[in-house]
């Protein structure tokens, strides 16, 4: 077999099923398939083919009850906070904020990709559930940073640049019993 983009096949092996078609289905939007993993399903060792999210192959996964019904009752959630003064004081265009929800969320994903959590909600790819909050402006955004922060809770506080203006705020994906409680006081962005 030879190596994919920054040798992840040579991981492969090593995964279950499961983590295997996360892995591949991660990789395959942006690179050609060009390792050996034995999926019904996935194109064949070689076969330099794309999967689209669609396709998923049909990988034996195997979940147990807890997990199955903890899923259900208490969904991974990702809460984003965005400051409602860029559109009422500062006139920012609505497409511009919702840019600055976008990057806190994709920069969040991205530096927590190795996370068990992150990686169960990408599986997901079809039902992920996102809350949007909005805070007041400025000082509300960085008290919530402070406050999670101090509890260990991992988030990205996006800053805008070259304005140096904090705009948005993600966690990564958590379970919704977890994450609720530090954004509750907030309300959701309209």
């Amino acid at each position: 077999f030879r190596p994919g983009p920054a040798g992840l096949c040579s991981t492969i092996p090593q995964l279950s099923r499961g983590a295997a078609w996360l892995l591949l289905t991660h990789t395959a939007n942006s690179f050609p398939l060009s390792c050996g993993v034995a999926l019904r399903g996935a194109p064949a060792v070689g076969s330099r083919a794309r999967l689209r999210m669609s396709e998923k192959p049909h990988a034996e996964t195997v979940s147990t009850p807890e997990v199955a019904s903890d899923a259900e009752t208490d969904p991974l959630v990702q809460f984003v906070v965005v400051r409602r003064d860029l559109l009422k004081t500062m006139d920012w265009p609505v497409g511009s904020v919702m840019a600055q929800a976008c990057h806190a969320c994709t920069a969040v994903l991205w530096q927590y990709k190795a996370d068990a959590e992150v990686q169960a909600y990408f599986n997901e790819l079809d039902s992920m559930h996102k809350v949007i909050k909005e805070c007041k402006g400025e000082p509300q955004l960085l008290n919530l940073a402070r406050a999670l922060e101090s509890e260990q809770v991992q988030f990205k506080l996006w800053i805008e640049q070259p304005e140096n203006i904090p705009t948005a705020l993600a966690l990564k994906p958590y379970r919704k019993s977890f994450a609720a409680p530090f954004v509750k006081k907030f309300q959701l962005f309209r």
